[in-house]
């Protein structure tokens, strides 16, 4: 499991982004969970001192549409590489007028409207109930928006992120409703991601590129897949270069996180009452703490 005293930053690469360049020592990692496959090999390797895991959220050649991603393979796979932070980069559509094709985001919140995915790893035989009032870590994401800004972005920071199910864009009318609750981007992935990392103890941040204004105004052109790809190429080198930023930016040692510890506060089930089979399954999610319990 990780060492917290230093940094593993477990990197979530979304649409056209299926590798990073640049890694020292790098190979790829076939990591088998009890939630089945994750999307993709984990490419290990650092620059400089920080480490880092590069996990394709789509798979190499975006072959799995969002709602197939199985996300607590994949959250659980970069845990048990040793994970200390997550940060995941993601393709959006722009809600907001300011924030053009090009833009990247950090964003702070999520309106979860996805349907068809499983979004907890508890359940029956382990109960728990995690807070997810503020989403995204504060830390990481500063040290992502100032590594975007220094690989050539141009940043907007904090913005809330209406997660879709997919694979369909919205409608002109969902799109607008969407700005009226207050919404600055979409996407298709970013949920239940983020609630999973934050049941996996580790704080999550999400870099949103924006591809393209989401169908609410009135005098474009409707989003076509071939507008998108168009801006991805140029949005991937950006974030190739974020990472490289990143790495050089975090403090050699890393001080703990609130988020590391979040289970303490989270589950209910007294421990006479664990379903074996549910523990079993969730060792590397619940390792730390079951194990405290246990002394």
């Amino acid at each position: 499991m990780a060492n917290h005293d230093s940094w593993t930053i477990g990197v979530i690469g979304g649409s056209g982004l299926y590798a990073i360049e640049g890694l020292a020592e790098p190979e790829w990692l076939d990591v088998d969970t009890p939630w089945g496959r994750p999307s993709d090999s984990l490419l290990r390797g650092r620059i400089g001192p920080v480490r880092f895991v590069f996990l394709p959220r789509h798979g190499r050649g975006h072959h799995l549409p969002p709602s197939a991603v199985n996300m607590r393979a994949n959250i659980d796979a970069l845990k048990r590489a040793g994970c200390t932070d997550l940060l995941a980069i993601s393709s959006v559509g722009s809600l907001r007028e300011e924030l053009a094709p090009g833009r990247f985001v950090v964003v702070d919140q999520f309106i979860d409207r996805t349907v068809h995915r499983d979004a907890s790893f508890f359940g029956p035989g382990m109960v728990a109930h995690v807070s997810m009032a503020e989403p995204v870590c504060p830390r990481l994401s500063l040290f992502a928006a100032a590594a975007a800004s220094l690989a050539g972005a141009e940043v907007a920071e904090g913005g809330t992120y209406l997660a879709m199910e997919g694979p369909h864009f919205s409608t002109r009318a969902e799109s607008a409703l969407y700005r009226q609750w207050g919404c600055d981007v979409i996407g298709m992935t970013a949920m239940p991601e983020a609630k999973l990392a934050r049941e996996a103890e580790l704080p999550y941040a999400l870099v949103g590129m924006v591809t393209d204004y989401d169908c609410w105004r009135e005098n474009t052109a409707h989003v076509e897949v071939g507008d998108v790809i168009a801006q991805l190429a140029a949005n991937a080198d950006i974030a190739r270069r974020l990472v490289v930023e990143l790495a050089h930016a975090l403090p050699e040692r890393r001080e703990a996180s609130p988020i590391d510890t979040v289970l303490d506060r989270s589950l209910l089930t007294d421990r006479r009452h664990y379903d074996p089979a549910m523990v079993a399954r969730l060792d590397a999610i619940v390792r730390r703490v079951v194990g405290a319990r246990a002394e």
